[in-house]
């Protein structure tokens, strides 16, 4: 997939993941070691009332099911950075997760005939709908090659 492949307000879903316990306490452990990401006894007795996945967890499984489903079959060239992150709804143990993603705009860059910058926002949603996270990040892709341009517009 091209910059020229995204069209302003098209909408996808992408991926499915089961969160489960271990993976839950495994990532508190290593990342961020907070009672209610780590000890399912301090989770039950914490604001949330049992263990969730730490918000950087829920980050991380949002970027694997891009990657998979839209970034690794694109001419992805990174990203600049989020212009917003934010987490809605916690995610715990048994929730299935997928990304349902919309394109807010699209330019070409300034600076680099190549590239092209594609505004997403993107939400991560469970099983009931209920958005977990919400973000809104641009994308830099590659433009398809002037050849193939001539080639489509015809």
């Amino acid at each position: 997939m091209y910059w020229e492949d995204f069209a302003v307000g098209s909408e996808h879903s992408y991926g499915s993941h089961v969160v489960t316990e271990a993976e839950v306490l495994e990532f508190g452990r290593e990342f961020d070691p907070q009672p209610f990401h780590v000890d399912i006894d301090a989770a039950a007795s914490s604001p949330f009332g049992g263990l969730i996945a730490s918000g950087w967890q829920t980050a991380g499984l949002c970027m694997r099911m891009l990657v998979d489903n839209v970034l690794s079959r694109s001419t992805s060239m990174g990203s600049p950075g989020l212009e917003s992150l934010r987490w809605k709804r916690p995610v715990r143990p048994g929730d299935t997760l997928r990304v349902h993603g919309t394109v807010l705009a699209r330019r070409a860059s300034r600076s680099r005939l190549d590239m092209g910058l594609v505004k997403f926002s993107f939400e991560v949603c469970n099983q009931n709908d209920v958005i977990a996270m919400a973000m809104v990040t641009t994308i830099m892709f590659g433009r398809r090659p002037a050849a193939a341009q001539v080639e489509t517009d015809a």
